[in-house]
């Protein structure tokens, strides 16, 4: 994955998913910002469908 946003994917796409703060850590982002990407590009944008469930220790996971 080239950029940013492919690299989200790919990371929502894999069996473990990715918390908001997986996904601020591994990005450099705040954690709002992680949320809107999450909703305006891989949901609007993108038209993926953004699964999220709570995990012990985790918390909140989002999938695609």
């Amino acid at each position: 994955p080239s950029s940013k946003l492919e690299q989200l994917v790919t990371m929502l796409k894999s069996a473990e998913g990715a918390s908001i703060e997986e996904i601020a850590k591994t990005f450099g982002w705040l954690p709002h910002t992680a949320r809107a990407v999450l909703s305006v590009s891989i949901k609007r944008k993108l038209g993926l469908a953004v699964v999220k469930e709570r995990a012990d220790g985790r918390g909140t996971i989002y999938r695609v």
